[in-house]
């Protein structure tokens, strides 16, 4: 049995969430090859239930609770280390929630909003989050320039404008040529954002004028190139976009509204 309850606690459930654990528990050896959906499908329940079910039984989710039985049944190997990747991916996106400011948050896209032009700055593999960063940027109707090269980087920053915004992604916050063109923008007046999974002290963090941090996990599964996980970069993009998605929404259904009132108004 892996959810062990007492009666009372058994007796304050509901009809639902003590079918959910009674299948949870008679299905040990099967659990960990399941998600989520599959456990609600096979007890006539929803996804939010059982993850409901799972914490009030002081489980975190299904991700501890799969995680859990790896530990306590003969599972095969690969079950279990694909179980151990989901736990990473799991701390990545949880710790990089836990440690974000929704306050940062609210001013990045203020400043976003307000910019004339945005950069948006990277380097290496971290370029492919700065590239859709700015394409969903681009969607949404903002000025973005999207660059990796160095040298391009050096002229833009150094002739970059106080009304013009300067995005950075550098996993390490560390890299020297970002840090360069950080420095640039910053002596004219520029305003800098950077998105890294550095530490707070980091040099590029130290110059920006708005920092978001990532949580980066210790195990890097390629070790012979730089394959370290931009996850939660991209957790931190995801959220941006999606706040300022809200927001146009939000301002396209009053722009509506006023339109809809001014024809209404000059029909009469």
């Amino acid at each position: 049995m892996l959810i062990k309850i007492d009666h009372d606690f058994h007796e304050r459930l509901t009809n639902t969430e003590k079918q959910v654990i009674n299948f949870i528990n008679m299905n040990v050896d099967k659990i960990s090859a399941m998600s989520i959906l599959d456990v609600a499908e096979a007890t006539y329940s929803s996804p939010a239930t059982v993850s409901r079910t799972i914490k009030k039984c002081g489980i975190s989710g299904f991700a501890e609770l799969r995680y859990l039985l790896t530990q306590q049944t003969e599972t095969k190997k690969d079950s279990a280390d694909v179980n151990e990747i989901f736990n990473k991916s799991l701390l990545e996106v949880t710790n990089t929630i836990d440690h974000l400011s929704i306050d940062t948050i609210l001013k990045v896209v203020d400043e976003i909003m307000r910019a004339k032009r945005i950069y948006l700055l990277s380097r290496g593999l971290t370029e492919l989050v700065a590239q859709e960063f700015a394409l969903k940027l681009q969607i949404l109707g903002y000025n973005v320039f999207a660059n990796s090269d160095p040298a391009i980087m050096q002229k833009i920053t150094t002739n970059i404008k106080q009304d013009e915004l300067v995005f950075i992604f550098s996993l390490s916050g560390k890299t020297k040529e970002l840090l360069s063109a950080a420095e640039n923008a910053s002596s004219l007046g520029a305003h800098i954002i950077c998105c890294t999974c550095g530490d707070a002290d980091t040099p590029l963090a130290t110059i920006s004028h708005l920092a978001i941090f990532g949580y980066k996990h210790q195990h890097v599964s390629i070790k012979t190139v730089d394959a370290t996980s931009r996850f939660p970069l991209y957790v931190i993009s995801r959220i941006i976009i999606d706040y300022l998605t809200l927001k146009k929404q939000e301002a396209d259904e009053k722009q509506a509204k006023r339109e809809a009132a001014k024809k209404h108004h000059s029909f009469f």
